[in-house]
């Protein structure tokens, strides 16, 4: 009878074990905090190691000098030269244009009435490009000057012997009247407001005359680009078609009319 009693005890038991507790072991979600998500980035999105051993040594904080100082040093050194040529144009600067090189003259007096300039400058170069004599003019003429150099005869002249090195000048101040006619009128070469260009020196050593050149087949298109360049930042350009005076150089100048600039 005790061994029948126990082997029930012992069926009951087993069956209780195989059912296992009603409800889970796991602790409990505190109340508030609901079901917290979670999310799972695709395997792109996962940033990757930095290959690069400059990166690696940023991120890890850096073990030893992480950078070399030369680049600094010559950043420095650049800065200093540029600083000293600043300076250095500055000192020849005139019209408050460092790319206006030259000298102020200040009051220029004609010895004919109507002639004369009030803030003279003697320009010898506009953007690097050297004229090949100082030219006397008054600001509004220098920086028309410059700017034509700039956007017109250096773009014009640049595939050319090297490009351009220095302007030929014909004429510049000069107390007279339109081409040196007897009762005309003051020439605005006597107002200190034009210049006149006979030709271009190049890098190479050549020059490129407006007499021959604007004929010709290898440089008659720069010669009409410069031309047409002028119209403009000058007033009033003519060149070889314009006359029989102008047959052998460019003239500008900037006197200005209601109806714009003056191009022939």
């Amino acid at each position: 009878m005790k061994s029948w009693a126990a082997a029930c005890l012992i069926l009951v038991g087993q069956v209780a074990a195989a059912a296992g507790p009603e409800s889970s072991i796991r602790p409990e979600l505190r109340r508030g905090t609901g079901t917290v998500p979670v999310i799972v980035a695709p395997s792109g999105a996962l940033p990757k190691p930095a290959r690069d051993p400059a990166a690696r040594e940023a991120v890890d904080g850096g073990r030893g000098l992480g950078f070399s100082l030369r680049p600094f040093l010559r950043s420095r050194k650049v800065e200093k030269a540029a600083r000293a040529r600043r300076a250095l144009l500055a000192k020849g600067a005139v019209c408050g244009d460092l790319a206006i090189q030259g000298e102020a003259v200040g009051r220029v007096r004609g010895r004919i009435s109507g002639c004369g300039i009030e803030n003279a400058v003697k320009v010898r170069s506009v953007s690097g490009i050297r004229l090949s004599q100082p030219a006397v003019m008054d600001c509004t003429t220098a920086k028309a000057l410059d700017k034509w150099v700039r956007q017109s005869a250096v773009p014009a002249l640049a595939n050319q012997g090297g490009g351009l090195k220095g302007l030929r000048v014909a004429a510049h101040y000069i107390c007279r009247t339109r081409n040196n006619r007897k009762g005309a009128k003051i020439s605005e070469h006597g107002k200190g407001r034009a210049i006149d260009i006979s030709g271009f020196q190049l890098a190479n050593g050549s020059t490129v005359s407006v007499l021959k050149g604007w004929g010709a087949r290898s440089s008659s298109k720069a010669m009409r680009r410069m031309h047409r360049g002028a119209c403009g930042p000058f007033g009033t350009v003519l060149g070889p078609e314009a006359d029989r005076y102008h047959r052998d150089h460019f003239h500008f100048d900037t006197a200005r009319y209601r109806s714009g600039s003056y191009c022939r």
